[in-house]
């Protein structure tokens, strides 16, 4: 038995108390999607990225987004929408 295997073998039985506690506590998103249609969240732990304001304004028009410091944020959804629609450009 190598030694992960006996952390983890002694850590089982305080996991128990904190699994409720886990389990109880549901993530809540503190920075809003930047696209007005969207619901979603862009915190960086959900896998919200920033994009530049013109690659905002490609996808989603002059007002279809809200700018925050010269950037959009955007939730991943959004993020993988703008990916697939600018997959076929070259830009090299």
């Amino acid at each position: 038995m190598g030694f992960k295997a006996k952390a983890r073998k002694h850590n089982v039985d305080s996991d128990s108390d904190s699994d409720t506690k886990k389990k109880s506590s549901v993530k809540e998103g503190e920075i809003p999607c930047g696209v007005k249609t969207c619901d979603g969240y862009a915190d960086k732990s959900f896998g919200g990225r920033s994009l530049s304001l013109d690659n905002a304004i490609d996808v989603w028009g002059d007002s279809g987004y809200v700018e925050r410091k010269g950037r959009v944020r955007v939730c991943k959804n959004c993020y993988r929408l703008w990916k697939k629609d600018n997959k076929s450009e070259d830009t090299y």
